[in-house]
């Protein structure tokens, strides 16, 4: 015979357990909910973080820095120095004129470009930029080599370096020896792309004072009938002259 005692607390002990069952397992629900919610938290948190901190980086590198105190007050001194030295030349322009021009201390300009040789080779840096004449018609070099002649001097992106070194030259050797490089550097290798290596010099050297002439004439000394050429007249004119010294007979 079943023992039927036996059996009742077998069913009460197991269904026991299964309630204890259910309750560990809603502890346990519950206890991992509260884990996930903190981790979804958490997780929300580090996003937002990571999304401000690129915003900020993405803010910096978009956003142009300003230029600090330093860096005005050296572009101050290098605009007044500009403005002197093409007026004036090398000899014509002392650190205290700059300085005064600048409306600052004149010990400042030396704290700034040691003396006035590096103020004046910072303010007289040139860049002619001239065409790759190798890849141009040849026979439109002299035409091309005139009008970025015109640009350097009177186009929209001119500076002052060729007049500030040219007005200084006759005067000043430290100013013809940065002419000079400005040849030797410049001018002579573009030459020398499209004409006889050896006869290269000669040739850049011609260019050069055929130009120089033209600039000291129309733009220091400001001969009114030079003055008065169109660009038209000056290209017509003196681009064939240009091109038989680059390329032709000459």
């Amino acid at each position: 015979m079943i023992d039927t005692g036996l059996v009742q607390h077998d069913g009460q002990r197991h269904a026991g357990r299964a309630g204890a069952n259910d309750q560990d397992f809603g502890g346990f629900g519950q206890h991992f909910s509260l884990h996930l919610s903190t981790i979804v938290d958490f997780l929300d948190e580090a996003i937002a973080f990571v999304n401000d901190r690129w915003h900020i980086a993405s803010m910096t590198e978009t956003q142009p820095k300003k230029p600090s105190k330093s860096d005005r007050t050296r572009a101050q001194i290098l605009e007044a120095a500009r403005l002197l030295f093409a007026e004036r030349g090398y000899d014509g322009a002392s650190i205290r004129d700059v300085a005064a021009h600048a409306s600052i201390d004149p010990a400042m300009v030396i704290r700034y470009f040691r003396n006035k040789d590096e103020l004046f080779a910072r303010a007289a840096v040139v860049d002619l930029q001239l065409p790759a004449l190798r890849v141009i018609d040849r026979n439109a070099i002299g035409e091309k080599l005139i009008r970025r002649f015109l640009e350097i001097w009177e186009g929209p992106a001119s500076g002052p370096g060729m007049a500030i070194l040219l007005r200084s030259a006759t005067s000043n050797e430290f100013a013809a020896e940065k002419l000079r490089d400005v040849f030797g550097n410049q001018v002579r290798p573009v030459i020398a792309a499209v004409a006889d290596p050896a006869d290269a010099g000669r040739r850049a050297g011609l260019v050069s004072s055929q130009l120089l002439g033209l600039a000291m004439c129309r733009y220091l000394l400001r001969l009114p009938p030079v003055v008065a050429l169109s660009h038209d007249e000056i290209i017509q004119n003196v681009g064939p002259t240009l091109q038989r010294y680059a390329v032709g007979e000459a």
